[in-house]
């Protein structure tokens, strides 16, 4: 396995992981335009796990120069169970701790609160989200 920046090219194999794994509600920040935006941005991460050469999972988060987060991490579900998740967690997390980050947080989508409790992350407190952003402004 091979973790590895993102590629434009990898966005139409991971919106099927996204959507193999119930991820993908929102094409407007999740699809492949999205996908392309995080890629340009300086503050993000943004990791693929590659297998034979086809992308098998992906992780992505934002450093802001105080607080390092996890938005999210898929592994494809023929994938999983193998270390995948776990290993774009801890390069993420590298990468954070290379660019100042002292801690990282995760937004955790689903149930599965035990696969971050393994890699010493303790639920504190919950996310609200307002979407679409026009609802905040207007």
């Amino acid at each position: 396995m091979l973790i590895r920046d993102f590629q434009l090219t990898d966005s139409d194999a991971l919106v099927e992981i996204l959507k193999m794994n119930l991820q993908y509600g929102d094409p407007d920040s999740e699809g492949p335009e999205a996908m392309s935006r995080v890629h340009r941005c300086n503050a993000a991460v943004f990791l693929v796990a590659e297998e034979d050469g086809k992308p098998v999972g992906l992780s992505r988060g934002v450093y802001d120069g105080s607080k390092a987060l996890i938005h999210i991490v898929s592994v494809h579900p023929a994938h999983q169970h193998r270390g995948i998740g776990t290993a774009l967690v801890r390069e993420t997390a590298r990468q954070f701790m290379q660019r100042g980050a002292t801690s990282v947080a995760v937004t955790v989508p689903g149930d599965d609160l035990q696969f971050w409790k393994r890699m010493s992350f303790r639920l504190t407190t919950r996310i609200m989200v307002a979407h679409p952003i026009e609802k905040v402004v207007d």
